[in-house]
């Protein structure tokens, strides 16, 4: 036998993502470990400005929320366990101080708001279709931030359920940024709450009501992330510890195949360049201060200069800095 796995081969989407493009992402964890690579990489893209969501539900909610310019206001905010929090954020916020933390989410949706507005790809990535919903409030919530349990109703949305949300949401969207293209994932990250079944029954959830709206919505696609992990690699090898995590070598995996099947070829030219760039701004010689180290910084800092005059888009500051700081 020549082959010992079902290798899945992702087509080329039919608009390719640029190096300057604005890429926004939402979701799950696996969409922070996506996103945060282009972020990280000088690219234009923004990662949860929510934090983690993995529910598409709260998804929705948030996205409703920057469309409609909507800010929070002290009747958003909760207290409990002695720091503040909101239902609409992931626990990355809380804070014990009340106003730097109303001031900080905020701050977080006028940029998400104005991203949004201009960005030309959004990526959503699903993680559970349960949800929780916090009797107070009657609102489904982003996190439950160690409420009782008995506080919540705990249920499925089904596929109904996420396509109408969704099909009204697209729309809306479309009509604030007309070029705007979506792109939907199913995170790989398996919810064990339930069982092995109940996780299985959730994702066929998600991936039901992402086939419906793809044929819906010319503009919205779908990324393999769940098959890629679950059919392709197939192996606990690739699990993190818990064995319900990707480990670090799936998700670059998995990533390696959306920059291959999403960028174009000028695109994974400039990442391969960055990458080159970081990895020398990260080097730390024993002596520092040797004349052969600080002429490796001056040439670094000048091809960064003359990469940053070749594509105008990216910021490449934080990389130049950290060569200035290497500097005697």
């Amino acid at each position: 036998m020549d082959k010992f796995r079902t290798e899945i081969t992702v087509d080329k989407a039919d608009e390719l993502i640029g190096y300057d493009s604005r890429l926004l992402f939402m979701g799950s964890c696996f969409a922070s470990n996506i996103g945060s690579y282009f972020s990280g990489n000088c690219l234009n893209a923004l990662v949860n400005p929510f934090g983690v969501l993995y529910n598409p539900f709260s998804i929705a909610t948030s996205l409703e929320r920057m469309i409609n310019h909507q800010s929070f206001n002290d009747e958003d905010i909760l207290l409990h366990n002695g720091t503040h929090h909101t239902f609409y954020h992931h626990s990355q916020f809380n804070h014990v101080d009340k106003n730097k933390f109303l001031d900080a989410i905020n701050t977080s949706l006028m940029t998400s708001t104005a991203f949004l507005e201009q960005a030309d790809v959004l990526v959503i990535t699903f993680g559970t279709s349960w949800v929780y919903q916090y009797h107070a409030l009657g609102m489904v919530v982003s996190n439950c931030h160690k409420y009782p349990a008995r506080d919540f109703t705990r249920y499925r949305l089904s596929v109904a359920d996420i396509v109408s949300r969704y099909h009204e949401l697209l729309t809306t969207i479309r009509e604030c940024n007309p070029n705007l293209r979506v792109i939907f994932t199913v995170s790989p990250v398996r919810h064990w709450k339930d069982g092995a079944h109940g996780n299985q029954l959730s994702k066929a959830t998600l991936l039901l009501a992402i086939e419906q709206l793809i044929q819906e919505c010319y503009f919205a696609t779908y990324f393999p992330s769940y098959e890629l992990l679950l059919d392709d690699l197939r192996d606990y090898r690739f699990f993190a510890d818990d064995m319900l995590h990707p480990s670090d070598k799936a998700v670059e995996y998995i990533r390696e195949k959306f920059i291959e099947s999403q960028f174009d070829a000028d695109a994974k030219s400039v990442l391969a360049q960055l990458s080159k760039l970081i990895q020398a701004a990260k080097h730390r010689p024993f002596n520092q201060s040797s004349e052969a180290h600080q002429t490796f910084v001056r040439n670094h800092i000048k091809k960064a200069e003359e990469f940053q005059t070749k594509y105008p888009a990216l910021e490449l500051s934080r990389i130049k800095e950290s060569f200035k700081e290497q500097m005697i």
